[in-house]
Formats: structure tokens, sequence, C-alpha cells
């Protein structure tokens, strides 16, 4: 194999891009992304470089002389637009094609939009740095969504003297992902800071002076921030025999092209937040739009590309974190759609709290707030170890500790 592409500059391309290198691949290695700028972070971008804590010079991933190390061919600025799997090429936006024998896709995801214009996005350092222009004192901020990236945008903008009014669809902001007790909990400091939270309310159009309701109602503002979901970024592999559904569908192994035929040398291989996969631990596909999970599984499917004999399943337990407010949020697994959810340690109503999930009869989630990461991380060992529920939570609780049962 001697030459390999990696489409998208991101965490989980640059991830791949170092595995490779890592792992003694010396071929030729072209990494695509569709901005101008090297690989950088992206989840300070709604909490220290929205707040203007950090300058945009501190979000690269790695200095200009790391990469040069990594001997690139580095295309940046030029989006992928197409793929031919027969062919093994991938087409770009610049007109010019770029052939492979191995391929990663890692192209990521885009916000998801509302009618209407002058709304702000948060995804990009440009978004982020247009957003932050515009936040003062006292002028007034809509912010549609209220999962953890409208909250922390809504959080920061609190802090910058901003009125915020914050719109969420739900009845309770994050239910869905954390249970409805929990998600109270996180609600209550919005309003604790005078933040105009309204739920159960749907945005049907952002207007000239804010936005506008579905029972008509204007909420007006100086600046919309749109905070509503992403998409994949698959749109450039239509047509191209690559199994598609919100994301690359994969199997265990992050690869990609288990659903066509398959290229006759090489392998397709997807990671990120674009990737759709089986994770075996948990026993369903799922895609994760966490900073961890896509440095991991680039990695992941570097080895697997470049090892196919040795492949091993990417089995990940999801990690992510959320800043808001005073809050330090913490969470493992993948507790959507649980049956059952239980505070294990510290008290809810301080926002001090570990909170464990139950799918089934195992141990599927924990989430902190305010709480030292060794409370929870010891929940992400019983989460790999796919550790029974009822004798783990009542083992683990600490002494002393009162066994609160939610749901």
């Amino acid at each position: 194999m001697r030459r390999i592409v990696v489409v998208g500059a991101s965490a989980a391309g640059l991830a791949a891009v170092e595995t490779l290198r890592r792992e003694g691949y010396d071929g030729t290695l072209t990494l695509v992304g569709d901005e101008a700028l090297p690989p950088y972070d992206r989840p300070p971008l709604s909490k220290q470089l929205l707040a203007g804590e950090w300058d945009a010079d501190r979000l690269p991933l790695r200095t200009p002389a790391d990469l040069t190390a990594l001997d690139l061919d580095l295309r940046l600025g030029v989006a992928a637009t197409g793929l031919e799997l027969t062919e093994r090429t991938v087409a770009l936006a610049d007109g010019r094609e770029v052939p492979y024998d191995g391929l990663i896709v890692a192209t990521g995801v885009r916000p998801r939009r509302l009618p209407g214009e002058g709304a702000h996005v948060l995804r990009t350092l440009d978004d982020a740095l247009r957003l932050r222009d515009r936040l003062a004192p006292g002028r007034r901020l809509v912010v549609v969504g209220a999962g953890f990236l409208g909250a922390e945008a809504a959080a920061v903008a609190w802090r910058l003297g901003a009125r915020v009014t914050l719109l969420e669809p739900a009845p309770v902001p994050l239910a869905h992902a954390v249970g409805t007790e929990v998600g109270e909990v996180l609600t209550r400091a919005h309003l604790d800071r005078g933040v105009d939270l309204r739920c159960g309310v749907t945005v049907t159009e952002v207007t000239e002076g804010g936005v506008r309701l579905a029972d008509g109602e204007s909420v007006e503002a100086d600046e919309v921030l749109v905070a509503v979901g992403s998409q994949p970024n698959t749109e450039w592999l239509d047509g191209s025999g690559l199994p598609l559904g919100d994301g690359v569908v994969c199997d265990a192994y992050c690869e990609a092209a288990w659903g066509s035929p398959r290229p006759k040398a090489g392998g397709v291989y997807a990671a990120g937040d674009v990737a759709r996969w089986y994770n075996p631990l948990f026993g369903v596909s799922m895609r994760i739009e966490h900073r961890a999970n896509a440095a991991e599984q680039g990695m992941a499917a570097a080895r697997n590309l470049l090892r196919p004999e040795a492949r091993k399943p990417f089995a990940p337990v999801p990690y992510f974190w959320s800043d808001q407010y005073d809050m330090k949020i913490q969470a493992y697994g993948f507790p959507r759609g649980h049956d059952e959810v239980a505070v294990v340690d510290g008290d809810l109503a301080e926002r001090r709290f570990v909170a464990v999930y139950r799918t089934g009869d195992r141990v599927s989630g924990a989430l902190a707030v305010g709480m030292p990461p060794k409370a929870v991380r010891l929940w992400r060992q019983a989460i790999a170890a796919e550790a029974r529920w009822h004798e783990t939570v009542r083992r683990r609780r600490p002494p002393g500790s009162d066994f609160l049962q939610i749901t």
C-alpha cells in the first residue's frame, strides 16, 4: 500500500495520519481539508475562545514543524467532491483527482440551519470569532437549541453581560440523553442566572430582528445563534457505492465499504463525527460527535487499514465533557434510551453528583457534575466491563451515601 488518502483535516484525520506514520507507514500520505487552516481544536470554540479567554493561536492541534515532520501531501482549503471506488480516486473541488490504495473518510459534520438569513452557527473558527465580535453587555442574544453546544454558548454570553434567551423544543433540555431529572438540574443553572429559558417552543424562521415561533410569536434579538444539531458531511459520497445513513455506515472495525463492492486493493474506513459504526461493547450502531472519540477512532481506523490481517474492533466507552457556568460536566458511556437512572453520590439539588444509567441489566452510562474526575472514572471501568446493574451499583456506592433511584 503506497498511497493513503485521509479526507478531513480535523481531530480524526490528524490522529489517523499521525498513527499511520507512527506505525511505520512510509508511503505517500495525503491529507485533504476543506478549511484553509491546519487542524485545530473545536471544543474551545464555544468555551474559551468565545469567552475571549483564548486567542485563535492557541487552537492549532500541532505546530507547523510537527506537520512538516509527518511528510504529508497536505491539501488544505479544498473540499472533496466525489469518490470513485473502482478507480480508487478522490475528486477535489479544484478539479484534481487524488489516487489511493487506502482511504479514511473523516469529513465530520456541519450545523443544521433554519429558514431565514443572518443567524450564527458555531462549528468553525470563523463562526466563533464572528459571534464573539457581536457579544457585549446588554446585547440581546437568542440561542435556538438548549443542547450542550447551545447551553455552553448561552453560559458564555451570560458571563459577557448579554441578555440571553434560550429556546428549546423539548419539555426538558437534554432529557433524551441524560434523563428528565438530570436535565432539569442542568436547566436550573440557566434559570438561576436570569437566562430566559423557554421550553416546548419551536422556532420556524430566523427574521431580520430575531426569530419567529410556530405559534406566530416573534422573539426579538440583536443576534441569533442556531444550535439545533448537525448533519454528517456525506453528500460528496452520494453515488459512490458506500453505505450511507446518518453518516458513513461502518462495521465494528470502522471499515466503510463492507456493505458494497469492495475496491480491488486496500479498503475504505471512516472515523470521527461522520462515522456510524457498530460498537460491539454496547451492541448498537452509533455515531458520536465528541472530540475524544474522534481522535481514538482516527487511530483505530488507521491501524485497521494499515494491518487488515490484525484488525481489532473499535469498542470504546464514549466520553465527553461540557463547561457551563460553574458546572464541570463529565460523562462516559451510551445512556441514550436508558431504562433507569440513579444518583449514587452527591446531591442533585447542590448540582454536585454522579448519576449512573441502566440499559437492560447492565450499567450503560455515568454522568458527573461538579465532582472530581476519579468519581466518574470508576464507573467507566464498570461500563467497559459490562457490569451488571444491581450488584455493581450497590457494591460501588460510596459508604454512608444515600442511594436515590430516580426512574
